[in-house]
């Protein structure tokens, strides 16, 4: 099997910090950059609604990516993404400003898709996890990078942070540089039809896992500056720790490979959730720093072993010629969940209330994927036992 360069690696990974660089980007500056577009009243949603408009769009988002192929979708989307985020500049008022971040969505969602296609084309295996895992490593250094010079550049002009949108045409240069318009011949391991591919979670369980993962984990993101701010922290020091947990994610996303040859990718998963629970009760009784960054460490430590495994399950289990529709589910359910937790603040008893509620859900997760992995082993073992 011929094998990506390292630039054409490289470029991969830096299309996929362009993710969720979709939304984060102007929230450092949420409030000027609403104050000058005219939707002052909807800030929040200019950071949540291209998570809807990727939900809406994924479908479609699949189709053209199963129809005209990853590399060309990818070529569309990159150029898409960059005009768009950008042209926002000149658009004013809720209705027009709104309806180009949906759209800027479902962009997202061909760009995610169809990059991480490209990557299951180019690596098959070990070296596929190992790269899906660089993956979420890339989209989680994404946020750090984009959040910081958002911030720097939000600074100086409510508009210098749109620019940043404009490096997907760089990612496009790079694209076309480095990695081959023809991917290798796929395998019939690179088919989904795999033995391993056919155990453990259905497609459909792995879009509710993912769901449910981003639900949790978003719901940190979102209650994190409130409840700090309640105790007296400024906009630096919230800043830098979810920047932390972000770090954290890169880490424990780097490991994930090598953890989860040692026990099943389902028990993973529950690992994963169980440390999600252990951050929403921590953060829900901190009452200081080194208290909000051990909840950190958890917190991080369960998406980096959750997001990047789920979307290497999805590629697994998905034949070539529906990879890019199950990619485009998958992108689906990651991003719905981010768009779930806009309600969050709608819990009644304020913010301990939606970590605590939060923490419930994840334990509840983690019991339900232990009693499946449970019920999955003994099923195995009587089947061994009758063929013995």
């Amino acid at each position: 099997m011929t094998h990506l360069s390292k630039l054409g690696s490289y470029t991969l990974l830096c299309i996929a910090s362009l993710t969720i660089m979709v939304g984060a980007l102007v929230a450092p500056g949420l409030i000027s950059i609403s104050n000058a577009l005219g939707i002052n009243e909807y800030a929040v949603w200019l950071v949540t609604f291209p998570a809807l408009g990727a939900v809406i769009f994924a479908p479609l988002a699949g189709k053209s990516i199963d129809k005209f192929g990853a590399y060309r979708s990818l070529i569309f989307g990159l150029i898409l993404y960059g005009a768009l985020g950008f042209a926002v500049y000149w658009l004013q008022g809720p209705w027009f400003v709104l309806s180009n971040r949906i759209l800027l969505g479902g962009i997202t969602a061909v760009v995610m898709a169809s990059s991480t296609v490209l990557i299951s084309q180019w690596y098959v295996g070990n070296e596929r996890l190992s790269m899906i895992a660089k993956q979420g490593m890339a989209i989680e250094l994404g946020g750090v990078l984009f959040l910081f010079l958002g911030g720097k550049l939000a600074s100086l002009h409510w508009a210098y942070p749109l620019s940043l949108y404009l490096v997907a045409w760089l990612c496009l240069l790079m694209l076309l540089l480095f990695v081959p318009r023809k991917s290798p011949s796929l395998s019939d391991e690179t088919q989904g039809n795999a033995p391993q591919a056919q155990q453990g979670l259905s497609l459909k369980q792995v879009y509710l896992f993912a769901t449910l993962a981003m639900v949790v984990f978003f719901t940190a993101i979102v209650q994190l500056p409130n409840s700090m701010a309640q105790q007296g922290f400024n906009e630096a020091v919230v800043g830098n720790v979810l920047a932390f947990i972000s770090l954290v994610a890169v880490v424990a996303a780097h490991f994930m490979p090598k953890v989860v040859k040692y026990m099943s990718t389902t028990y993973l998963l529950a690992v994963a959730f169980a440390a999600y629970a252990l951050g929403h009760i921590v953060f829900a009784n901190a009452d200081g720093l080194p208290l909000l960054m051990v909840g950190s460490v958890f917190a991080g430590v369960g998406f980096g072993f959750s997001i990047p495994l789920l979307n290497h399950m999805t590629v697994e289990k998905s034949a070539a010629n529906v990879r890019g529709k199950n990619l485009s589910y998958f992108t689906m359910a990651v991003f719905g969940g981010q768009f779930i937790t806009s309600f969050v603040e709608f819990i009644p008893g304020g913010v301990a209330a939606s970590f605590y509620s939060s923490m419930i859900l994840a334990c509840l997760v983690t019991l339900a994927l232990v009693i499946m992995q449970y019920s999955n082993n003994k099923r195995i073992n009587q089947f061994t036992t009758g063929n013995t």
